[in-house]
């Protein structure tokens, strides 16, 4: 098995070195793995940052986007260039650990399925923890309503639709066409693999989310309504 890692990143000078270091790092036994980034137009030292990365990790391979075009564009883009029979995408903060990579394989060596989601949000809310703002509250409650009507929509029960650790196999993947550029890709590739009779594994992760004064992007709203508008439209057309 040969893993692609794609890492689409946008302005996370702070945090790029450490994630990739973290995937070189991870040991997976019998697993080749090729790591590809995708600076999707940076303006911070982003770019420097991953240039001298490369000089270390030999399976590291780098593309640009002039402008900022949006996660899903980004994920677009390393797609095109994988080599790998299976995929990973890793976000490119350090929300998600890259140890829980070998446990989101665990399914696939099995031979249980070709699509694996690390689930945040098998769990009730922690107000001590993740959930512990009215903020991160909402965007818990968010997610829960988002994969509930994922499971109403597909037909298949979703915990954690909106997760950023989705894996899947290259065959998967190249049966779709994804079009989206922003954070809806989420919704986007999980209505279309469902469409397309996958079964979606999920295996819990744990996570340390940043707060917004740390750079997260999200908004919670906004990215929320177009969540729903792009299960809803993918439910009905291609």
């Amino acid at each position: 098995m040969k893993l692609s890692i794609i890492i689409p990143v946008f302005n996370e000078e702070k945090t790029i070195s450490d994630v990739l270091k973290k995937i070189n790092d991870v040991n997976l036994p019998g697993i080749e793995k090729e790591i590809l980034v995708i600076d999707d137009g940076s303006t911070d030292a982003t770019a420097s940052v991953i240039q001298s990365a490369k000089l270390k990790i030999k399976s590291l391979k780098v593309f640009k986007h002039n402008k900022n075009l949006g996660k899903g564009a980004a994920v677009r883009t390393g797609i095109k260039h994988v080599i790998g029979n299976y995929i990973l995408i890793q976000d490119a903060d350090l929300e998600y650990n890259p140890k829980d990579i070998e446990r989101l394989l665990d399914p696939i060596k099995n031979g249980d399925g070709e699509i694996v989601y690390g689930t945040r949000l098998a769990r009730l809310p922690n107000l001590q923890r993740n959930e512990r703002t009215f903020r991160f509250l909402l965007h818990y409650l968010g997610n829960r309503f988002l994969s509930l009507l994922t499971s109403l929509l597909y037909g298949q029960w979703i915990t954690d639709m909106e997760t950023g650790y989705k894996l899947f196999s290259k065959k998967a993947v190249d049966k779709i066409d994804l079009h989206s550029r922003s954070f809806d890709f989420e919704p986007e590739i999980t209505a279309k693999l469902l469409k397309k009779g996958y079964s979606i594994i999920e295996i819990p992760i744990n996570t340390n989310p940043r707060g917004y004064d740390q750079g997260k992007k999200l908004n919670t709203v906004k990215d929320g309504i177009r969540a729903l508008w792009t299960l809803l439209k993918y439910r009905f057309t291609d």
